[in-house]
């Protein structure tokens, strides 16, 4: 019998909710049969780097492209956060084991998907950045619990990314391993800032290889 389980999608800079709901249907497998699937919209703000257009988004970004050299906006990520955790908490509280539950993201969402499980006090089933940043300096790793540092990550960004760096992909990643955080990190030579199919192939099978069953 699947086990539930619970993936909130954040969405890039500018996207909606709504309009990533297609990705469900990359999730045919049996495992996903008792999946409870989140995709909430960002709130509108002005956005810097849209020249202060406003637009759904997470928290403001003063760049793009996104390099390792980008400023970070901490205050703003950390509020966005809280209102990621209170997600994640609603669906504890409805009996989700927190071993199950994965954030993903795509962009500015990936970020914040990253930003969420590794401030998050408890181990989460994994989180998950398509194309991705970390949003903070580094010492933000003296707030990671020792309880998240458990939270796998997979990773997944394009070589040709001209929005948000390979570079910074590759930043990010030396931070997880520095952290001590295990993170499968998938460089793909010729895709920019996009997700194709293959990629949400690997995201299918690698939830299932970290699903947890009931222990019931």
């Amino acid at each position: 019998m699947a086990v539930s389980s619970f993936v909130l999608w954040l969405h890039g800079r500018g996207d909606s909710g709504p309009a990533n709901e297609h990705i469900r249907t990359f999730f045919s497998a049996p495992e996903f049969k008792n999946t409870r699937w989140s995709f909430p919209t960002a709130p509108h703000n002005p956005v810097t780097c849209s020249y202060g257009v406003v637009m759904p988004s997470w928290f403001d970004i003063y760049e793009i492209p996104i390099s390792t050299e980008s400023p970070t906006n901490e205050k703003d990520v950390l509020k966005a956060v809280e209102n990621v955790h209170a997600m994640i908490d609603k669906e504890v509280a409805s009996g989700t084991s927190p071993e199950n539950i994965f954030v993903c993201g795509f962009s500015q969402g990936g970020a914040l998907a990253l930003s969420s499980v590794l401030l998050y006090p408890k181990t989460l089933g994994g989180g998950v950045v398509f194309s991705g940043w970390l949003p903070f300096n580094s010492s933000i790793i003296e707030r990671i619990s020792p309880e998240a540092k458990k939270t796998p990550i997979l990773w997944s960004h394009g070589m040709s990314d001209q929005r948000v760096l390979f570079e910074a992909g590759q930043a990010g990643l030396q931070f997880l391993q520095q952290a001590g955080i295990t993170c499968e990190f998938k460089a793909y030579p010729a895709l920019g800032h996009s997700i194709t199919p293959e990629e949400f192939q690997s995201l299918e099978s690698w939830i299932k290889d970290h699903l947890k069953c009931s222990s019931s």
